[in-house]
């Protein structure tokens, strides 16, 4: 679940890091897993170096050179830091800055005040769709943690009742909704029309997004019963502070990225001509990382400077934004490497030769091979990219509504039960500060409700169009 570039890399046809048969290839993908998470729960092994020593004896039952493996690892661990490292950092600056400001104190006093208890997850649900929407998983996720861990810690509610619904409406928002990478890839692989896979998604993401965030979240929050944790919250600005930013400015600060991103999107689907001057810009100023960094700088001024910092006081709190992250960044990153390890020795290619033969209704079929990919990569976008290209051919004689029904069943798969595999699932496990088991309790869970349920309302509106 990264940027659009390294996820077409990664779902680029390589040259397999071994020669084994699909039989081998699907015992060393279940014994990679199994000692990953033998290593966590059982040992109590750090989850970087589950994950390498992971990566390493997957490479190993499916016969491929150590180098290889090796190579393959670090090249997706590199690809994921690049891809997703720079945007942790940025948000973790960005929250800083809210935090010592008193800016997120602002947000949250604002939204308790206004929202009651009884619609809390319903506003944290809306709240992250909305920012979703035109924004990677994972800079949503940097956005919008500060606000729900003081949310949860401030209103004393539990982390799960707060944390799923702000889940759920970013990672719908991702798997369904153009213009996120998946969708709009599977987009112009089944020659589907754009604005009609856009209604429609957002039809089948409205039910999808509200059973699974504010519904599911009341079980969650029974099985996992924890608080927000301390080392990830915002601490309460200084009391020495005379002064904190406004509501409508901290605001606007947060939705700075959001808004840049969201015009990047509307540029490339009106203009659509890279050659075009006004696409050129919007192409820089929209990119997640451009997005990200102008909101740090103008947070300095709107946020830093309104709460009365001096210089060396906004350096200061960049310096102490950093350290806490440095963990999640390590384990984010060798998720990625043991996805791209997974990519490279074939396992891809091995689902797709399973699925050939199998005679069910084409919307079944896009969403079971893009689970099967999903569950075995871990990759969201891979997913939709791999399943859409196997599908394409069923979509030439479809009429324009199924066509875009058939591009959200494969997005919908994509998203089927996030695991150890995902590196958005470790991204989630220690910004929450879950264990693996709560991890898959309450994340995986959300991840299935909403691969099943939007399945459901697609088969649904197919029989009615």
């Amino acid at each position: 679940m990264t940027s659009l570039s390294v996820e077409m890399l990664a779902a680029d046809a390589v040259e397999p890091i071994t020669s084994a048969g699909n039989a081998q290839l699907g015992i060393a993908v279940l014994a990679g897993i199994a000692v990953i998470v033998l290593l966590i729960t059982k040992f109590k092994m750090h989850a970087f170096l589950a994950l390498t020593i992971g990566s390493l004896a997957l490479g190993s039952f499916a016969g491929a050179a150590p180098a290889k493996t090796i190579a393959s690892f670090t090249a997706g661990l590199g690809s994921t830091v690049a891809g997703v490292g720079v945007l942790i950092a940025l948000g973790a600056i960005l929250g800083k800055l809210l935090a010592d400001s008193g800016g997120a104190d602002q947000i949250v006093d604002t939204i308790l005040a206004k929202a009651s208890r009884r619609s809390m997850p319903w506003a944290m649900v809306l709240i992250a769709s909305i920012i979703g929407l035109p924004l990677f998983f994972e800079v949503g996720i940097v956005l919008l943690i500060p606000v729900v861990l003081l949310v949860a810690k401030r209103g004393n509610f539990s982390l799960m009742r707060i944390g799923i619904p702000a889940l759920a409406g970013l990672s719908v928002m991702h798997g369904l909704i153009p213009p996120h990478p998946g969708p709009l890839v599977a987009i112009d692989a089944l020659g589907a029309n754009l604005g009609v896979t856009l209604a429609l998604g957002v039809l089948v993401a409205i039910p999808t997004v509200i059973i699974a965030g504010p519904v599911f979240s009341c079980y969650a929050a029974r099985w996992v019963d924890i608080e927000a944790p301390e080392k990830m919250i915002p601490q309460r600005p200084s009391e020495d502070l005379d002064r904190r930013p406004s509501f409508g400015a901290t605001l606007a600060t947060i939705l700075l990225p959001v808004v840049l991103m969201l015009v990047k999107a509307l540029v490339d689907i009106v203009v659509d001509d890279p050659e075009q001057g006004l696409q050129k810009v919007t192409d820089v100023i929209g990119s997640p990382l451009i997005a990200l960094l102008a909101a740090v700088i103008v947070g300095m001024f709107t946020l830093g400077r309104a709460a009365g910092f001096s210089k060396g006081r906004l350096s200061t709190t960049v310096e102490k934004s950093l350290a806490p992250i440095a963990g999640v960044l390590l384990i984010v990153g060798a998720g990625g490497g043991f996805k791209q390890t997974l990519i490279d020795a074939g396992v891809g290619q091995m689902i797709l030769d399973f699925s050939k033969d199998w005679s069910i209704p084409a919307l079944l079929l896009g969403w079971l091979i893009a689970v099967a990919i999903r569950l075995a990569t871990g990759s969201a976008t891979v997913a939709t990219i791999s399943a859409a290209g196997l599908v394409a051919p069923l979509a030439a004689d479809m009429s324009t509504s199924h066509a875009a029904l058939l591009v959200l069943a494969v997005g919908a798969g994509s998203l089927f039960f996030s695991h150890v595999n995902d590196a958005g699932f470790w991204l989630v496990k220690e910004y929450f500060g879950m264990s693996v088991g709560q991890t898959l309790k309450t994340w995986s869970v959300m991840e299935t409700i909403i691969s099943v349920v939007s399945l459901a309302f697609i088969l649904l509106l197919s029989l009615v169009l």
